[in-house]
């Protein structure tokens, strides 16, 4: 290993680059897949799932210690099975970049409405950036020429609400690798259930199922071991924060891979999205103190 990384500064930066790479190319894969046709949506979610639950479950067989059995968490399963059926069936229709920043956006607002249920208080500066984030969000899928699908962008808003909540039901558990690998695993059948209801819409190549695989596989069950690893090194904040860079990382390997536009709506809504999203996790870092974690 060069000498660099072994630096625990350098460690934790190439493994948050590489978990962010790997969430960005959950968009980039299902989109190569379902852009050209090479597999159906509900096939694409059912090996990615699959896939997913063996790579995690691989992972924590050869993970070294003894670790506390997490109870199984339907709800947990129910909001991962929703997310990547809705997630897959949105890229039918959506670019890259677009289909990431609206599951992004509505990731954010839904953790963000949380805490206001929960009695958060949030101040003028707060208020102002959640409006600007739903500001971009609004204007992003906003009627006009070079607007996304609104079926498609309805799709992921789900996608990314069933992800929100999900992630909150999840702030609690104390090995959330383990949860993961888990909640795979019950969604699984969840998903091939699914499938037969589209029955008439199954095809599979093996280049779709190649990149259905490295969804599951790479992009999700190795990203998500990654990014456990390397959350305890790095306040809340700052890991929400430096997932702001999903969304672009996509849409830049969506132009490079597969020829997308980048227009300027959704350079526009993208600076209003994440630039709004900014203030409030800025706020709430300053308002949590210096000495306090917030919960992500």
């Amino acid at each position: 290993m060069p000498r660099i990384f072994r630096h625990p500064a350098a460690r934790t930066l190439l493994l948050t680059c590489c978990a962010m790479l790997c969430f960005a190319a959950n968009s980039v894969l299902c989109r190569l897949a379902m852009g050209p046709g090479l597999i159906d949506a509900a096939g694409f979610t059912s090996v990615r799932a699959i896939s997913g639950a063996l790579t995690l479950g691989l992972i924590l067989a050869l993970r070294p210690g003894n670790h506390d059995r997490v109870a199984a968490d339907w709800r947990m399963a129910l909001m991962l099975f929703t997310y990547m059926i809705f997630f897959s069936f949105a890229y039918l229709s959506l670019s890259t970049g677009t289909g990431a920043l609206v599951l992004f956006g509505a990731v954010q607002l839904t953790m963000f409405a949380a805490g206001l249920r929960g009695g958060e208080h949030f101040p003028l500066l707060s208020w102002t950036g959640l409006l600007l984030a739903i500001g971009g969000l609004v204007y992003l899928v906003s009627p006009g020429v070079t607007a996304p699908d609104p079926l498609g962008a309805a799709l992921m808003a789900i996608a990314g609400i069933a992800w929100g909540i999900y992630s909150l039901l999840g702030r609690g558990v104390g090995d959330p690798l383990q949860a993961t690998a888990k909640n795979f695993f019950l969604a699984a059948p969840l998903v091939l259930l699914a499938n037969l209801l589209f029955l008439d819409d199954l095809s599979a190549s093996p280049e779709g199922l190649a990149l259905a695989v490295a969804s599951g596989a790479l992009a999700s069950g190795c990203g998500y071991a990654i990014w456990y690893a390397v959350l305890p090194l790095m306040p809340a904040t700052r890991a929400a924060t430096v997932q702001l860079s999903v969304p672009a990382i996509a849409a830049f390997f969506g132009v490079v891979l597969l020829s997308e536009d980048i227009t300027l709506r959704l350079l526009l809504a993208s600076a209003a999205t994440l630039g709004g999203v900014v203030i409030v996790l800025m706020q709430r870092a300053v308002k949590a103190g210096p000495h306090r974690r917030l919960a992500p």
